[in-house]
C-alpha cells in the first residue's frame, strides 16, 4: 500500500513576505534600533538619573511624606478605577456585542473618545460639568473623587476594547449546549463565558492600570495640585519645577517598576488562561451538565 504523499512527507513552511528592502537581519537590527532610541535608551537615562545620588539618596526621595502621598493616592485610584472598568467595560462590551438598539454606533465611537480627546481637554471637560458652578449640582472638582472620576474617563476603552474582540469571535453554539441541558446563565457565564473574556480581560485591566498610574493631563486642572488630590504625576512635576530632577525621577521610576510588574503578571495569566481553555475544552460540556442535573 502506498502511503499518501500529504501524510508521508510534509513540505516545509513556506517563507513568508517580506517587507521591501528588509532582509533578516536588517530588519531586526532596524527594529532594536528604533526601541533603543524611542524606548530603552530614555528609560534608562531616568533610571540612571534616579539612582545618581545612590541607593540612599533614592529611598529618602520616594519616602519622602508628600511622596508616600501620591504614591498611594495614585495606587488606590487606580485599583478602584480598574475594578469598576472591569465590570461595566465588560458589561458595555457586551451590549455592543450581543444586543441591538438605537444609537449603537455612536455608543461605539464615543467609547473611544477618550483615546482621540486630549486628556487636558478631558481635564477641562469634567471641571466645566463638575466644577463649582456645575450646572447639575455635583461639586467634585479639587477631591479626591475627582480623581477617580478622571481617571475612569480616561481607561474606560481599555477594557471596552480587549474585551469586545473575545466576545466576537466567542463559539455560542457551546452556550446553546449548555443551555439545552438545564445550565442557568450564571453557570454557563462561570464555566464558559468567563474563561474565555479572562485573558482579554486581564491585559485590558493592566492596561488602563498602567495609564492610570501615570495619569497627568486629565487629573490637572480638575483635581488640582493639592496635597490631598496630588497623584504621582502632578507630583513629579512639582519636583522638575523646583529643581528636584533626581526625586522626579525615583518617583517615576517606581511608577515603572509597577507597570513592568503588573504586565508581567498579566503575560502570566493569559498563558494559565490559554492552557486552562485547551485542557478544558473537552471536560466543560460534562461539567455543565453535572451542575445543571445537580442544581
Amino acid at each position: 500500500m502506498e502511503a499518501h504523499p500529504a501524510i508521508a512527507t510534509s513540505a516545509p513552511p513556506r517563507p513568508g513576505v517580506r517587507l521591501p528592502g528588509l532582509g533578516v537581519g536588517l530588519g531586526t537590527g532596524t527594529v532594536a534600533l528604533y526601541l533603543s532610541v524611542i524606548v530603552l535608551l530614555p528609560l534608562a537615562a531616568v533610571v540612571s538619573q534616579a539612582f545618581e545620588g545612590g541607593w540612599s539618596t533614592f529611598w529618602d526621595q520616594v519616602t519622602s511624606p508628600l511622596a508616600i502621598s501620591a504614591l498611594e493616592l495614585t495606587v488606590i485610584c487606580s485599583l478602584i478605577v480598574v475594578v469598576v472598568n472591569a465590570v461595566f467595560g465588560t458589561i458595555l462590551a457586551w451590549i455592543l456585542v450581543r444586543d441591538e438598539f438605537p444609537g449603537k454606533s455612536l455608543v461605539n465611537a464615543v467609547i473611544d473618545l477618550p483615546f482621540a480627546l486630549p486628556t487636558i481637554v478631558a481635564s477641562l471637560t469634567l471641571l466645566a460639568l463638575y466644577g463649582n458652578g456645575s450646572p447639575i449640582g455635583i461639586h467634585l472638582a479639587a477631591t479626591r473623587a475627582a480623581v477617580v472620576v478622571a481617571l475612569m474617563f480616561v481607561t474606560l476603552p481599555f477594557v471596552v476594547r480587549a474585551v469586545q474582540p473575545l466576545l466576537l469571535e466567542m463559539d455560542r453554539e457551546m452556550e446553546a449546549a449548555a443551555a439545552s441541558l438545564g445550565a442557568s446563565n450564571f453557570t454557563i457565564f462561570r464555566r464558559i463565558i468567563f474563561p474565555n473574556l479572562l485573558p482579554g480581560l486581564a491585559a485590558g485591566v493592566a492596561l488602563a492600570f498602567a495609564r492610570a498610574l501615570g495619569e497627568f493631563g486629565s487629573v490637572l486642572l480638575f483635581a488640582g495640585g493639592l496635597p490631598q488630590t496630588m497623584v504621582a504625576s502632578v507630583f513629579i512635576r512639582q519636583q522638575i519645577e523646583s529643581g528636584n530632577e533626581t526625586g522626579a525621577s525615583a518617583v517615576s521610576v517606581v511608577l515603572l517598576a509597577a507597570s513592568l510588574a503588573l504586565l508581567g503578571m498579566v503575560t502570566l495569566i493569559q498563558r494559565w488562561a490559554s492552557r486552562h481553555e485547551r485542557s478544558s475544552a473537552e471536560i466543560v460540556p460534562s461539567t455543565v451538565l453535572g451542575e445543571a442535573s445537580g442544581k
